[in-house]
């Protein structure tokens, strides 16, 4: 395959927005140059025209693909007398997850990784732990699930970083696993042996990154989360480890009462937390934990609109962010897929608590700094070559609808601002990932079919 040509009149380089930007796109899909000034430029006679201002796609950090299906089922009151929280909810999606079989998570999957590309999504961590059949043996293939999730990214064209979950016991302090988690288990060796084969199998593959997921310090003992992350890096040490941790205010009651310390505090105390890591939610910090996290290099993957469903609390963005923290955001369990309201509401959950405007601004554009803080964040933690034009980097972008309402008259760090907070109509026109067109006018090339194959297992499925 030739490579491509593409003109912008604005992009969102890595030094700031930039005019008449040529991109020149290599056949591997990554960018082979990106010039700006570029209007006199020899290409710039035949290279097509970009329909508004060009940005970097914007990496999902944390997805639960098949969660996509229960979206809204449960948002109605349960038995008289009981607290809705996040462990009523965990009860319900054990329950749906219980019935999904191999070819549902595929076309699940793949409807969700369609939706995330139409809002702007152009590469995503998949924090996957329904490993085995419906009660709880290994499949033939013990990677069919795996598998079936990344076919369903390769089917849709999204980047994935596959990050296959180690879920060891029901609780701290091995505590026995319930039997809405059969699906979920794993030993050590059963667990790297399917690192082992996913990576071999994809280790050529531009669209696919592998890394691990142990679920959380209540899923794993500190042999198995040391084990796993030993395991990993002897094979390749700069792929990524995310991890679940303090995001319920009891999971941090039930790790003071097994160890003494915070789920954080452990952590770092215990493991070399660094980079290489995503810590999901970290949603009850100290200021200390805070501090240290920011200190590690370590990503915090915010999940908003998924931390006000489940009723999990507000994250500490401003100390984290004034400590020098990255952050990166994911869709997680999919009420919502828009990258555009996971950083609304990172924003505005911080004027609510603080009771003032422009909370994470840093002084300047809040749109502008969320959305740079979110790209490089987002592709620290999935360790793909993606969120910035330069040199070597994926071609993932967006095309912006300048005729969009909201966008009428914006440039620069201005249209960052009405992208994030100025209306709920996606103002995405166009979706490029690895040099391909996949999203045009809005449309996804082959939506029909996918929508088809999904509405089939929600059928099945009878959600």
């Amino acid at each position: 395959m030739a490579g491509s040509t593409l003109f912008a009149e604005q992009a969102l380089l890595p030094e700031g927005w930039a005019s008449d930007v040529l991109f020149e796109i290599g056949a591997d899909g990554d960018l082979a140059a990106v010039v700006p000034d570029a209007a006199a430029h020899p290409a710039r006679r035949t290279a097509p025209v970009a329909a508004g201002p060009v940005i970097p796609g914007m990496p999902n950090l944390h997805s639960h693909a098949f969660q996509r299906a229960m979206a809204g089922l449960t948002e109605r009151a349960g038995k008289a007398g009981d607290e809705d929280s996040f462990w009523t909810w965990r009860q319900l999606m054990y329950a749906f997850a219980g019935r999904i079989a191999p070819g549902e998570v595929e076309a699940i999957a793949a409807q969700a990784y369609v939706e995330m590309l139409k809002a702007g999504y152009t590469a995503v961590g998949e924090f996957h732990y329904l490993h085995h059949d419906l009660d709880g043996r290994a499949y033939a293939n013990p990677a069919e699930m795996s598998e079936r999730i990344i076919a369903a990214a390769h089917a849709a064209g999204i980047g994935i970083t596959h990050l296959p979950v180690l879920y060891a016991q029901g609780g701290f302090g091995g505590e026995p696993p319930r039997p809405g988690q059969r699906r979920f288990l794993h030993d050590l060796d059963g667990f790297l042996g399917l690192v082992d084969a996913l990576s071999q199998r994809h280790a050529r593959d531009p669209q696919v990154r592998v890394g691990i997921a142990p679920h959380s310090l209540r899923a794993v003992t500190p042999e198995l989360l040391a084990g796993a992350v030993r395991g990993l890096h002897a094979r390749d040490r700069d792929a990524p480890v995310h991890i679940h941790i303090a995001e319920q205010t009891k999971e941090v009651d039930d790790c003071l009462a097994w160890s003494g310390k915070r789920p954080v505090q452990w952590l770092l105390d215990t493991m070399q937390v660094d980079r290489r890591w995503c810590l999901v939610h970290a949603t009850h910090m100290t200021g200390d934990e805070t501090k240290r996290v920011a200190a590690s290099g370590a990503v915090a993957g915010l999940c908003p609109t998924t931390e006000a469903n489940l009723g999990d609390g507000i994250f500490p963005a401003t100390d984290f962010l004034a400590a020098g923290g990255r952050f990166g955001i994911g869709s997680d369990s999919h009420i919502s897929v828009s990258p555009v309201e996971e950083l609304r509401w990172l924003e505005y959950g911080q004027r609510l608590l603080h009771r003032r405007r422009n909370v994470l601004s840093g002084g300047g554009s809040v749109g502008a700094r969320l959305y740079r803080a979110a790209l490089a964040g987002g592709a620290q933690a999935l360790a793909r070559p993606i969120g910035r034009f330069a040199t070597g980097a994926r071609a993932d972008l967006l095309v912006i609808d300048k005729n969009a309402p909201c966008m009428l008259g914006k440039t620069g760090d201005a249209l960052l601002d009405a992208f994030v907070f100025a209306g709920n109509v996606n103002p995405v026109r166009d979706v490029m990932v690895g040099g391909k067109w996949l999203v045009q006018e809005r449309h996804y090339l082959a939506e029909e079919a996918v929508f088809a194959r999904f509405r089939s297992a929600i059928a099945t499925l009878g959600a």
